[in-house]
């Protein structure tokens, strides 16, 4: 067999081995799938022309399609919800990959990186680009797990619509909660899937009843199961009142009959489903005015007599002014209902023309887009993700970054699809697209034609926005809103293996800074070691895994430390003088200010002056005196750390003529850890929300371990066989905490984390840690 294949490849040697498996009968394609092991094939994406099997779509074919027909679209979830299977069951089910691969196998599209296939989780998003039923869909299947949070946000920043899966056994987890919250915050229209409708314990009215009470949306049921958990055989669509079964001997899901319901055959589901319809119709009247006018009107006396185009436009406005969320359900795994799904998301997710942006017309059709994500490719250097909102981007294309105040240009443009990338002449407005020679744009840059284009729109903005939109500077308006990139909580040294490796591992951190805005990266004044700052124990791991694998680099990784924050109790006023003269000028800095506690909660520390210093205040002495006062917070006296909630008043200030604004910042800076020092200190510990999912019989062993990690419990809840325990825990407490849960559940158990607030310790516990910080205690 295999030196078959040997002579196939010699004598079409400029056939790419990729496509190989492509031209193999399936006899060959069963041979070499025992011999996987031994022959490594990769997976097929799209065909070449004239060989066999050119179904397979080419992803040139929908290349610039109308706006209207676009969708930007995420998938999103809790960890294991089945993001990325049903990702991949829609690839297949559009024609853009030749076989089903499965997270378990590790040979999924979109989970492309060694440690995603390995670990079975994804860790970055991946864009796939697609097309269903004459729609250009862009779809991005985003992390699950909560050191991955960024991932998801800085996605959603850009997505015109999202599908919402969830564990049809679970309902609701910690994650969802979270994701939804984002999706929230950037109005996103949704649709929800309820997913393992085949598993165990699967309840259609327990999931439903969680998004209607933990989500507090409104559930549409467009869909009822036919069956639960091995029972589960299809769907009915509640809106045309049809039966969708798929046949039980096909192996890839491909294979549906969608059968109207009828009184003779089933009577018993079509009574069901007509309450159900008329359910949905007097729901969805309560929420749309038009619709309401309509049902009352025209179909007051038989809504069987309601057309079903009438009642999905309906259901449209309603999901776009997200008043309501359409449910659907299914199993990815077992390849049903994600056809539906896909009919779902073009007929009830919006077009970008349907999103409004405000910026867009201070443009007037110029170039707009925004940078959402950075990946950097060894032979093709930095790659940027783009939504493009307005305008056009072509290869050689010059570009202006608002941000950066720089101009680049574009050596070439690609369309995404997950590690596979195809290049393009051209990409309009409402697409994402993927440029190639970008060396400074990072993520959440503002991309514009050109410097006057950007100012052009600026007084647009100016004028057309009024009083709202002022800023210092033209160009601030003009900047899209970012992403808002949280503070680490776990942070660790990391050393290179030889003195002579360093400028190679400072390399690798800066290129994995770029890609991923949540990794911080800082030089220990005292040691002068590098210290890698995450957002926890995996995110910390991965990064190291990928310096070893992307790099080459066999670095060596310090214990994980915990990211403390530090404040003060009371009030406390310093004075500090500073005089130095350098060569022939005298710089003369006086200082008099007060730091004091503040009740709400402050990263920032809040800076007043009082009336006498902020009447002649220079503009760049002001500057000085903010800079003195930032970093001078960075590092607390008791353990180093930054120090939050407090507020600075500057009572009094005296500079000399000719002082330079470095040496006003110093000044500033030594008075506020003057100032520090002589308060009353406060150590604050990250606290985590923790959910813990155990069953009945090692409940009693959870909650007791949890009481030694200084955890309080907020509630138990039941749902189905097991008990959801939340409260929140000590990040300190929780390290390592994966292990020994598995150990005390024999495996049964599953948790989720997420960063709730920064408390204060106890004094016990304070005085433990800051002996140990010295060294006056034991290191555990």
């Amino acid at each position: 067999m295999l030196s078959n294949l040997r002579k196939f490849v010699v004598s079409h040697k400029k056939i790419p081995i990729l496509h190989i498996n492509n031209m193999c009968c399936s006899k060959m394609r069963a041979s070499l799938q025992r011999l996987k092991s031994h022959v490594p094939l990769g997976r097929n994406y799209s065909s070449l022309p004239g060989l066999i099997g050119n179904d397979i779509k080419s992803l040139h074919s929908v290349i610039n399609p109308p706006i209207a027909k676009i969708r930007n679209i995420g998938i999103m979830a809790h960890i294991d919800a089945g993001k990325t299977t049903t990702t991949e069951r829609i690839l297949y089910y559009s024609g853009y990959t030749r076989s089903l691969g499965d997270v378990d196998d590790g040979d999924t599209v979109t989970d492309f990186m060694a440690q995603e296939r390995e670990r079975g989780i994804t860790i970055q998003s991946a864009a796939v680009t697609f097309d269903w039923k004459g729609y250009r869909v862009n779809l991005i299947d985003t992390p699950g797990h909560v050191d991955f949070t960024l991932e998801v946000e800085r996605c959603l920043r850009v997505l015109d619509g999202a599908v919402a899966v969830f564990d049809a056994s679970a309902g609701v987890e910690a994650q969802t909660l979270t994701v939804w919250r984002q999706a929230d915050k950037h109005k996103i229209p949704r649709i929800c899937f309820l997913n393992k409708m085949d598993k165990t314990g699967a309840s259609f009215k327990y999931a439903v009843e969680s998004i209607r009470e933990k989500l507090k949306a409104k559930p549409l049921l467009l869909q009822l199961p036919l069956g639960e958990g091995k029972a589960f055989k299809g769907v009915v669509d509640v809106v045309n009142k049809e039966k969708l079964l798929w046949n039980p001997n096909s192996d890839d899901g491909k294979d549906f009959v969608r059968n109207p319901l009828l009184e003779m055959s089933d009577p018993e589901l079509l009574k069901e489903t007509t309450e159900a319809r008329n359910a949905l119709i007097e729901q969805v009247a309560d929420l749309d005015d038009e619709f309401a006018d309509l049902v009352l009107g025209e179909f007051s006396e038989n809504f069987d007599l309601l057309p079903a185009e009438k009642l999905q436009t309906a259901i449209r406005r309603v999901t776009l002014a997200q008043t309501a969320v359409p449910v659907l359900c299914g199993s990815a795994l077992k390849n049903k209902g994600v056809q539906p799904l896909l009919d779902a998301v073009t007929v009830y997710l919006p077009s970008p023309e349907e999103r409004n942006y405000e910026f867009l017309p201070w443009y007037k059709g110029d170039l707009c887009a925004l940078a959402f994500k950075v990946l950097h490719d060894k032979q093709r250097g930095p790659l940027v993700f783009m939504r493009i909102y307005s305008g056009m981007i072509k290869p050689q294309l010059a570009i202006y970054n608002i941000n950066g105040n720089c101009t680049e240009r574009i050596s070439r443009l690609l369309l995404p699809f997950a590690d596979q990338h195809i290049e393009i002449p051209s990409l309009t407005a409402g697409n994402i697209a993927l440029t190639v020679g970008l060396k400074h744009t990072a993520t959440g840059d503002t991309i514009a034609s050109s410097k006057s284009s950007a100012l052009a729109a600026a007084r647009r903005a100016e004028t057309e926005g009024g009083k709202k939109h002022r800023r210092n500077n033209e160009a601030e308006r003009l900047l899209l809103a970012g992403v808002e990139i949280p503070e680490p909580v776990f942070f660790c040294t990391i050393e290179p293996p030889s003195v002579a490796k360093q400028p190679d591992l400072d390399y690798a951190l800066k290129c994995l800074q770029r890609e991923d805005p949540s990794l911080k990266v800082k030089l220990d004044a005292d040691s002068g070691q590098t210290v890698l700052c995450g957002m926890g124990e995996l995110h910390i791991e991965i990064i190291h895994d990928r310096i070893k694998r992307e790099y080459g680099l066999e670095t060596y990784l310090g214990p994980l430390q915990v990211a403390y924050r530090e404040t003060i109790l009371n009030a406390v006023r310093a004075t500090d003088t500073l005089d130095r003269t350098l060569g022939d000028k005298r710089h003369l800095v006086t200082v008099e200010l007060e730091v004091k506690p503040v009740e709400t909660a402050s990263v920032m520390p809040v800076i007043e002056y009082a009336g006498s210093v902020s009447e002649d205040l220079p503009t760049a002495s002001q500057e000085a005196i903010e800079n003195g006062i930032h970093s001078a917070c960075l590092q607390g006296p008791l353990l180093g750390s930054p120090v939050q909630d407090v507020a600075v008043a500057v009572h009094s200030l005296v500079i000399h003529p000719g002082t330079s604004t470095t040496m006003i910042s110093a000044c500033v800076s030594r008075c506020i850890q003057k100032a520090l020092k002589k308060a009353d200190k406060q150590v604050l510990e990250p606290l985590m929300k923790l959910e813990v999912t155990v069953t009945r019989d090692y409940l009693s062993l959870v909650l007791a371990d949890l009481a030694q990690r200084r955890g309080t419990i907020q509630e138990i809840q039941t749902r189905q066989e097991n008990k959801i325990i939340t409260g929140f825990v000590p990040l300190a407490e929780i390290m390592g905490y994966s292990t020994v849960l598995r150990t005390l559940t024999s495996g049964s158990a599953t948790f989720a984390l997420e960063l709730s607030n920064y408390e204060a310790m106890n004094p016990q516990d304070q005085t433990v840690l800051l002996g140990r910080r010295s060294g006056l205690t034991q290191v555990l």
